[in-house]
């Protein structure tokens, strides 16, 4: 068996970090200048679901800043401090009715999913951003809500799941109106495995492995489903690669809490800032056509064949799953 040493790790760290930042193309200055050429006719709507930290504030942010604060942009979480100190640095708005706001929901139960997508709906006509992205780091094994969904697969997919099909209607009215129609779930795209169509809900079958791979698969097929059901808009799947968020920091569980403070150091070099990270996910957003996407961390479409595990019999039992774990 081969023994890890301080050298081991760090070469291959090193070499990313290298080709991560001087041989990948685009590069972060053509990422922001292409951001920055992002000036639609008509005012955007922006929600961002997770919005309150880590890549989903990076990215709300980002949005901000290059479209001058002249967007109604959402920002969906729990954490309202946290939401009104980011939509301070907000740029002031100069088009006339322009709001930045902020709306409370735990993504954890679908009940409150179905009430905050309804009361946005009900004021929000249209809709040409919806991302999310909010996220959970822990090593518990299955915690069922009241609901009887795992919280960790909540928080990843199923209230992902249902926020976009409730949202789905104000999406489709900014495309009708030929305006951008875009909708990105920010997780692991490509990073999946296997997923078991008689144990959707993992409630026989349930890991931690299992449940870290399962998400992505599942966030993979919901792209590919959704982008058939409703073509001209675009369903984008991400991965962000290793972004220095909060998320070690704040597990539940204390071996990650520990681990955080002995390896975020070391490897905050070899990391993405959330800064970064937003602009590199925007990116994949703006640019994204009609369609599903699979989207690296520098905002390439990995098509859907490579480390795919979708098919047709998938697509109808996910949905169909979904649709009834979802519905309350």
């Amino acid at each position: 068996m081969r023994t890890l040493t301080l050298t081991s790790i760090l070469i291959p760290l090193l070499s990313f970090f290298i080709y991560r930042n001087f041989l990948r193309m685009p590069s972060l200055s053509t990422v922001r200048a292409s951001n920055a050429a992002f000036s639609p006719a008509y005012t955007p709507v922006a929600i961002f679901v997770g919005g309150t930290s880590g890549i989903g504030q990076g990215m709300a942010e980002a949005f901000a800043r290059h479209t001058k604060g002249n967007a109604h942009i959402v920002l969906v979480g729990r954490n309202r401090a946290a939401a009104e100190a980011i939509i301070s640095t907000f740029p002031k708005p100069t088009a006339p009715g322009v709001t930045h706001e902020f709306v409370e929901c735990d993504i954890t139960l679908m009940k409150n999913v179905h009430r905050v997508a309804n009361e946005l709906r009900s004021r929000i006509p249209k809709i040409n951003f919806l991302v999310l992205s909010p996220g959970v780091l822990t090593m518990n094994g299955r915690n069922e809500t009241e609901e009887g969904i795992d919280r960790k697969l909540a928080v990843h997919y199923y209230g992902r799941w249902r926020f976009i099909k409730d949202l789905l209607p104000a999406v489709e009215e900014a495309h009708k109106a030929g305006e951008d129609a875009k909708v990105m779930t920010v997780l692991a795209a490509g990073h999946g495995g296997k997923i078991d169509l008689n144990d959707l809900g993992l409630k026989k079958t349930f890991s931690i492995a299992a449940a870290a791979s399962t998400a992505p698969t599942y966030s993979d097929i919901m792209v590919n489903d959704l982008a058939a059901r409703y073509p001209g808009i675009s369903f984008i799947h991400s991965y962000p690669g290793l972004v220095a968020t909060n998320i070690l920091k704040t597990s539940d569980t204390r071996t990650i809490r520990v681990m955080n403070s002995i390896f975020s150091p070391l490897m905050r070099p070899f990391s993405y800032s959330v800064e970064t990270s937003g602009e590199h996910q925007l990116y994949a957003l703006l640019k994204a056509g009609p369609g599903p996407v699979r989207a690296t961390d520098n905002g390439d479409d990995i098509g859907l064949t490579k480390n795919y595990y979708g098919d047709a019999e998938s697509m109808k039992k996910l949905w169909e799953h979904t649709e009834e774990a979802t519905g309350v």
